[in-house]
C-alpha cells in the first residue's frame, strides 16, 4: 500500500478554488493551498447550487418564532426550504470521503460559531450556531474530521487535522481490501500515534483486530473503524506524546551512549517547555531506529503520519493553546 494515501476531502469551493463569494472574491489561504496537492478535492458552494448566483446579496440566519431560517435581508427573500433540499440531496449523494473543510463562520458552509440573529432586527448582539449546510455535515459525518480553514493556523490543531485525514485514509484502504492480514498490521503500524490520542481505544482497537470471535470480516471492520473515528476524540496532549517517546526511547536506550542518552532526555524537556516542537526529538528517533535497523519502529505512523511537504513549524502565535 501507499505510504500516503490520497484523502478524499470536500472543501468550500470559496476557499481559493473559484471567485464564489457573496462579494464575488475567494479566500486565499496557505494551508488549504498546500493541503490541495495531497488529496482528492470535492468543492461545493451551497449558495451558488440554490441559485443566488455571484456576486449576489449577503444571507443570514435567523431565528424566528423558534425556528432557524436562511434569510436575504436586501431581497426579503427567505431560502431556508431551498438550502434544506439542496444539502440533504448533496449529503446523500456524496459518497466515500474522509473530511471537510468549510468557510467559516458561512451562514451556509460554516460548521459552528455562524452569527444567528433574533429576527429581523440586527439591534441584539447575535448568538453563534451551525451554518444550514456544515451543520447537516456534523450531525451526518459524526466522527469525521471537520475544520474550518482560520483554525489551520494553529500548528496543533492542523497537524491534528492533517493525521486524522491521513490515518482515516489509510484504513479505507485496509477496508476496501477486507483483508484480516492488513487491518493487523494497520493496527500494529499505528500503536504508537494512537497510544498518543487515547491509550484505551487503543487497547480496543487491538482486541477487535485481534478477533478472538472469530467475527466476519466485515464486522470486524466496521467495529474497527467505529473505534477509530472515536479514539481521535481531542487533540492529543503533550504529555501524552511525552509518554510515547519515553515508550519508544525505553526499547532502544540499551544500545545509546550515556551522552545520547542525556541529550534526548534533554531534548524532551525542550519540547515539554515548548522550546522545539515534537518533530525534534521524533526525527531524533527516526535517526535511531535507522542506524540500529529498528523495522517494527521505522513501520510506526507517528514517525511521519502524513506527507513531510505539509510540515509546518510556524504557528500562529497561540502555541499549544487551541
Amino acid at each position: 500500500m501507499e505510504k500516503h494515501q490520497r484523502p478524499t476531502i470536500v472543501f468550500s469551493r470559496c476557499l481559493g478554488f473559484d471567485t464564489c463569494r457573496y462579494n464575488g472574491q475567494s479566500i486565499s489561504d496557505p494551508a488549504v493551498e498546500a493541503l490541495k496537492k495531497h488529496v482528492n478535492a470535492i468543492t461545493v458552494c451551497p449558495e451558488m447550487e440554490i441559485g443566488l448566483g455571484v456576486p449576489r446579496d449577503p444571507i443570514r440566519i435567523i431565528l424566528l418564532e423558534g425556528e432557524y431560517r436562511l434569510y436575504q435581508p436586501a431581497s426579503g427573500r427567505d431560502v431556508t426550504d431551498e438550502m434544506n433540499a439542496f444539502t440533504e440531496s448533496y449529503l446523500d449523494s456524496l459518497g466515500e470521503v474522509d473530511g471537510f473543510l468549510l468557510k467559516y463562520k458561512s451562514p451556509s458552509c460554516g460548521p459552528w460559531g455562524v452569527k444567528v440573529y433574533d429576527g429581523y432586527s440586527v439591534n441584539k448582539r447575535p448568538l453563534a450556531g451551525p451554518g444550514f449546510f456544515g451543520g447537516r455535515v456534523m450531525d451526518r459525518f459524526s466522527g469525521l474530521p471537520v475544520e474550518e480553514e482560520p483554525r489551520l493556523s494553529n500548528f496543533s490543531i492542523r497537524e491534528y487535522f492533517y493525521t486524522r485525514i491521513f490515518t482515516l485514509a489509510r484504513f479505507r484502504q485496509v477496508r476496501d481490501a477486507r483483508s484480516m492480514k492488513d487491518l493487523i498490521k494497520f493496527h500494529e503500524n499505528n500503536k504508537y500515534l494512537f497510544m498518543a490520542h487515547n491509550q484505551a481505544r487503543l487497547r480496543q482497537l487491538g482486541r477487535i483486530a485481534a478477533n478472538h470471535e472469530k467475527l466476519p470480516v466485515e464486522r470486524v471492520l466496521s467495529e474497527y473503524e467505529k473505534g477509530l473515528r472515536e479514539l481521535f476524540v481531542k487533540v492529543p496532549s503533550y504529555r501524552s506524546w511525552i509518554n510515547v517517546l519515553q515508550h519508544v526511547y525505553g526499547g532502544m536506550s540499551k544500545k545509546l551512549s550515556d551522552a545520547e542518552k542525556k541529550y534526548f532526555l534533554d531534548t524532551v524537556e525542550e519540547y515539554r517547555d515548548e522550546r522545539i516542537p515534537l518533530s525534534v526529538p521524533v526525527h531524533l528517533i527516526k535517526s535511531w531506529a535507522l542506524r540500529f535497523e529498528e523495522n517494527y519502529l521505522l513501520g510506526q505512523t507517528f514517525l511521519d503520519p502524513f506527507p513531510l511537504e505539509l510540515t509546518e513549524i510556524t504557528d500562529s502565535g497561540k502555541g499549544r493553546k487551541l
